[in-house]
């Protein structure tokens, strides 16, 4: 494992911890509500998009290794398309 890996598994594991304490559906409940939050708001909803964004490519990089190749592709899916909803309601047409 490389020494970049190492260190982001390891500056990310405060976070885990405290994840992994939670009740299962509460981090996506949480995900659920910045999403629909965001779809919602007119003009900076888009910024609670973005941050599911980071939030998912965070976890989807931590299990990378772990992940099969159609389980990577799906994920990767999901964060995109999240994504480009984000960038659509940051950057509107007209």
């Amino acid at each position: 494992m490389s020494s970049l890996r190492e260190s982001f598994e390891r500056a990310s594991l405060p976070a885990l911890t405290f994840l992994s304490r939670l009740p299962r559906a509460v981090p996506f409940l949480v995900v659920l509500g910045l999403v629909v939050a965001g779809a919602l708001v007119p003009g900076w909803g888009w910024v609670l998009i973005a941050l599911v964004v980071v939030l998912l490519t965070w976890i989807l990089l931590l299990a990378w290794p772990r992940l099969t190749p159609s389980e990577r592709l799906m994920r990767t899916a999901v964060v995109a398309i999240i994504l480009a909803v984000a960038v659509t309601q940051a950057v509107p047409r007209g």
